[in-house]
C-alpha cells in the first residue's frame, strides 16, 4: 500500500473547496514517498481504515508528522465503543487509558472523537514540554446514562502543539477521526 494524500477539490473555476488531505498509513520506509511533505493550511485526516485490526500503531503516519505511543488499531465489537465513522478506531493499549501523539513539527489545531469508560483528559504540550491546553470529558460509553454522547469531539487550537496525550484513569479509551493542521 502506498502513502497517499488527497488534495482540495475544485468546485468551479473561482472557488476551491477546503478539504482535508487524507493520510494513509505507511508500514515500511520503502513503501513511503519521502517527498511527501505535509505543508500549508489544509487539515490532515489520518485514514485509520487502512490499518489492520489489532495492528500496533506507532510510525505508520510518521511521514505526515505524527508518531503514536501505546496505540493499536481496533474494529470494536463492543457496542459501547462505536466508531465515529468507518469501522476502525485507535485504542490505548497495551497500557489501558493512556495514548500519546508526538508531532514532528508544531501544529496549530487538533481534533478527534473520544469514547471512554472513565473521565478522560486530553492535554497538549508545546515544544518545550509545557502544558498549553487541557480538556476534560466524562465517561461516555454508548448505552450508558452519560450526559455526553459517545464519540465526543475534542478540539485544541494553539499555534505551538508538539505533543498530545490522552489519559482515562485506567479506563478503556478509543479515538477516531483524527485531524490536525500545521
Amino acid at each position: 500500500m502506498q502513502c497517499s494524500l488527497q488534495w482540495p477539490k475544485i468546485r468551479n473555476d473561482r472557488w476551491i473547496e477546503h478539504q482535508s488531505m487524507v493520510a494513509s498509513p505507511c508500514r515500511s520506509v520503502a513503501e513511503c514517498d519521502h517527498n511527501l511533505v505535509a505543508i500549508g493550511h489544509s487539515p490532515i485526516y489520518l485514514n485509520l481504515e487502512d490499518l489492520k485490526c489489532f495492528e500496533v500503531v506507532e510510525n505508520q503516519f510518521q511521514h505526515y508528522g505524527a508518531i503514536f505511543k501505546n496505540a493499536i488499531a481496533l474494529q470494536p465489537s463492543n457496542p459501547a465503543y462505536p466508531p465515529h465513522s468507518g469501522t476502525t478506531v485507535l485504542m490505548a493499549a497495551p497500557k489501558s487509558g493512556w495514548l500519546e501523539i508526538v508531532l514532528s513539527k508544531p501544529i496549530t489545531s487538533f481534533c478527534c472523537y473520544v469514547t471512554s469508560s472513565q473521565r478522560t483528559i486530553m492535554s497538549a504540550y508545546n515544544s518545550q514540554n509545557v502544558l498549553i491546553s487541557k480538556i476534560m470529558t466524562e465517561p461516555n460509553l454508548a448505552g450508558s446514562d452519560s450526559s455526553i454522547p459517545p464519540n465526543f469531539e475534542l478540539k485544541i487550537h494553539n499555534p505551538n502543539i508538539s505533543r498530545i496525550t490522552f489519559y482515562a484513569f485506567d479506563g478503556q479509551l478509543t479515538i477516531a477521526n483524527l485531524t490536525f493542521e500545521f
